[in-house]
């Protein structure tokens, strides 16, 4: 992989939200129009507009080119809503001479400044867009300051070409019905904004006429028409439902929205950050694809930065702005009218049984990918509270899946990305979250509140892109007839399950999540910097055997620079320091162990398989009777059973093999490793370092605490989750208290919310009374027997700590 690019030494040096103007300043040459006479289409919003382009014509004509063959026709202005007024074009339709039809469109400039012309938004703020001016301002611009006032011309076509695709455009299903005229207008709209783009760049390439397309579909009105004979209703009433949920959920970019939006994504990513790192050549790459097929981001999502972002990214390197999915609770005032119009578009949390919502959703989706516009969502649905990767939800990507299957697109391409951050500044939140507060309700005001919190200074931000995802690769061809091709219910979830396992495998480890890992091990015990300095350097060995992806060279190699890594944590209240004896010492503050372990989780997935390894080698090592090796794979597959809602973990196949390639990091021979108790254990000596007491504890401690209050119910149903889950807090924290369990991350809303998922898995929340007591204390004895086997472990890593100390 090519050195991590800073989005900082791309940006522009004034102002990085709006476009530089590209290309020649030229005007539009003469159409070559052969020996057809020529009609020139003008995209008019004012009559200043069109005076500037009829004037045009009339200086531009050759003098081989007589006035009769040269005709101007206004048509109905794409940059504006209201009703405006068109010339006559059907005579120059009908006519049998088939004319060349030119459009032509006046482009309002910025004014250039150290050479490149930017909308700035102190100029929004004091004149309104300059890229859009009103009628006086435009006047005063075409007479003062000529030089921002450009004509440009779409590319020229014949009228027995448009004639043809307006034929074959109403003969298709996926086409809409209207006059040829309002078809030519159409076209040449659409024209006008591919030369714009040329100008201007791709970052405002939009959606145009989205609404009227949707709407005027053939497919559209024929599934209203059948929701309405289904569910009984007046058609009429159900096109006027469609219409306002069309309204409610897409985008309505705005070229002066995109650029304020742009601006607001830089101000937020450096306000708390000193830096944003990618890969230039991954991006390059990506671009590269989404020139030929639809794309869709998936990135990671731990903090409400994770979209500015992208947008940041994509912008800035002159991309067009994704097509973005978010909660309907996000769409307040101010910030919802805003980001609509940057490419959010906004989705109820809950639409069931709504099946015109549906229908109209999915048609929106059908519309962005037939039309290659790309799509960002968060697999995740929602923010990771606990750092670690969230299990996906599979609504949006169900959506895209149905429209690749039915012919929509040739292709679409799925880009994992993982964001990660040194800190963030929702951790606050998020632990008082995990601990079972209500989470705050998205206003004003909670926009204000988390801006604020960027004051601080949180280090970088790192966006890494995983291995695209081809569905044409993983689902085969689409149907050829355009309609859904069977599925495997499966097909869905294992596309998601793959997506989160390529952003978990891109995700770089930060000198202060691995930092965390060393930490949190002692759990309330504080550690001397050289024993931190020490497990530090154990814990880079592993990565650096492991070849895991980091955010910078990981070299702990002085107890300063340790000291320089944890420092940032003190002042953000997360660990404590104190420096007043002999040697300084660190811990993890009263009340944060929450916020440190989120910062470890970002990176636990890496250490799982290897925490994993260690207790089936510890098992096998125990094994008095029966085949040592078959006690190895059965706990291994055991934890794997048990941390599944947890954890990503492959097919059972592919676990195997990562179980010997673990091995491998520490044993030739992994058959005979585990193939005698003794040699296990020799294997389980000289592993360095532990990870099952740092990483599984909590995992397993949070389900003891759901196995242990499903046996005080004596074999009664669980009844409502709500309550058990609040139940299940209450007895962490005494757990916590009374030291019956070690770990206090382990009190966490979500960890107990798995436990609770696990066991309603195993059939342990309801069942027949007579059988149901004893699987739940079957599954306590299970989860005890796993964590004395942690505990084991815990004690051999003391045993050697304390032995370097004392060395």
């Amino acid at each position: 992989m090519t050195e991590p690019v800073r989005a900082s030494e791309q940006a522009p040096e004034t102002d990085p939200a709006a476009g530089p103007v590209r290309g020649s300043e030229r005007a539009p040459r003469w159409p070559d129009h052969g020996s057809r006479p020529v009609v020139f289409l003008l995209d008019a919003a004012s009559s200043l507009e069109e005076g500037i382009l009829r004037r045009w014509v009339e200086e531009n004509r050759p003098e081989g080119v007589a006035p009769a063959d040269v005709e101007a026709v206004r048509i109905p202005s794409s940059r504006i809503t209201r009703v405006n007024r068109m010339g006559p074009l059907e005579p120059s339709l009908a006519t049998s001479v088939d004319p060349l039809l030119t459009p032509l469109r006046v482009l309002w400039l910025p004014r250039e400044r150290k050479g490149r012309r930017v909308a700035r938004l102190s100029d929004v703020l004091r004149f309104g867009d300059p890229r859009d001016p009103g009628a006086l301002r435009a006047l005063w611009i075409a007479r003062f300051s000529p030089d921002r006032v450009r004509v440009i011309a779409g590319e020229p076509a014949p009228v027995s070409d448009l004639r043809e695709r307006w034929r074959a455009a109403c003969g298709r299903d996926v086409a809409e019905t209207m006059g040829l005229a309002a078809f030519v207008a159409r076209q040449a709209a659409l024209a006008l904004d591919r030369a714009e783009r040329k100008v201007r760049g791709d970052r405002y390439k939009v959606p145009r006429f989205l609404h009227e397309e949707i709407l005027a579909r053939p497919s559209f009105e024929g599934g209203l028409d059948r929701l309405a004979r289904e569910e009984g209703i007046d058609p009429s009433r159900v096109s006027k439902r469609a219409r306002r949920y069309l309204k409610e959920i897409a985008a309505n970019h705005n070229p002066l929205m995109i650029d304020i939006f742009a601006q607001m994504c830089r101000s937020s990513t450096t306000r708390g950050y000193d830096g944003l790192r990618f890969d230039q050549e991954k991006l390059d790459e990506i671009k590269r694809l989404a020139e030929r097929h639809p794309v869709a981001f998936l990135p990671s999502h731990k903090s409400n930065l994770d979209h500015p972002v992208i947008f940041r990214i994509l912008h800035e390197d002159g991309m067009p702005p994704n097509h973005t999915a978010g909660g309907i609770n996000m769409n307040f005032f101010p910030a919802g009218p805003i980001v609509r119009r940057a490419g959010i578009f906004f989705i109820r949390r809950s639409f069931a049984d709504n099946e015109v919502y549906k229908f109209v959703l999915r048609s929106y989706i059908d519309f962005l990918v037939e039309k290659r516009f790309p799509l960002e969502w968060f697999i995740e649905g929602g923010r990771s509270r606990a750092g670690k990767l969230l299990p996906p939800r599979y609504g949006m990507l169900s959506y895209v899946v149905d429209s690749y299957r039915r012919g929509k697109a040739d292709d679409v391409i799925l880009i994992p990305i993982s964001i990660a951050y040194d800190q963030i500044s929702e951790v606050i939140e998020y632990t008082r979250e995990e601990r079972g507060a209500k989470k705050q309700a998205e206003n004003f005001s909670w926009l204000l509140k988390f801006l604020g919190g960027l004051d601080h200074q949180f280090g970088g931000i790192d966006a890494r892109f995983g291995e695209p995802l081809s569905l044409r690769a993983a689902l085969g061809p689409p149907d050829s007839n355009g309609h859904a091709r069977s599925e495997d219910d499966l097909t869905v979830p294992k596309l998601a399950f793959e997506v989160c396992t390529r952003i978990n495998r891109v995700t770089p480890i930060t000198p202060i999540s691995l930092s965390m890992v060393a930490l949190l091990a002692c759990g309330d015990r504080g550690m001397s910097l050289a024993e931190i300095h020490t497990s530090l350097t154990n814990l880079v060995n592993y990565v650096t055997k492991r070849g895991l992806p980091t955010t910078t060279k990981l070299e702990f190699n002085t107890l300063e620079y340790v000291d320089q890594v944890l420092q940032p944590l003190v002042e953000s209240g997360v660990l404590m320091r104190f420096d007043e004896g002999p040697e300084v010492i660190y811990s993890i503050a009263s009340d944060q162990h929450l916020a440190a372990a989120y910062y470890r989780n970002t990176v636990i997935h890496f250490l799982v398989s290897s925490a994993i390894l260690e207790v089936a080698l510890l098992r096998a090592s125990e094994t008095t009777e029966g085949d040592s090796a078959e006690a190895f794979w059965e706990e291994a597959m055991a934890l794997r059973d048990l941390l599944k809602f947890d954890f990503f973990f492959p097919e059972k196949e592919d676990f195997r093999t990562e179980m010997k390639q673990e091995l491998s990091l520490y044993s030739d021979s992994w058959e005979d490793t585990i193939a005698e108790p003794k040699a296990a254990r020799s294997c389980f000596d000289v592993i360095r370092p532990y990870h099952a007491h740092r990483t599984l504890r909590s995992f397993v401690e949070a389900y003891q605490v759901v196995a242990d209050r499903l046996v005080m119910l004596e074999g009664e149903p669980a009844g409502d989750e709500a309550k058990l889950l609040k139940e299940c807090m209450v007895w962490g924290k005494q757990y916590t208290l009374q030291r019956r369990i070690r770990s206090a991350e382990s009190v966490s809303k979500l960890l107990l919310q798995n436990g609770l998922r696990l066991a309603a898995n195993r059939g342990l929340i309801e069942g027949d009374p007579e059988t149901l007591q004893g699987e739940r204390e079957a599954w306590v004895s299970e989860l005890r027997e796993v964590l004395r086997r942690i505990t084991v472990i815990d004690a051999v890593a003391e045993a050697r700590r304390a032995a370097a100390a004392r060395l």
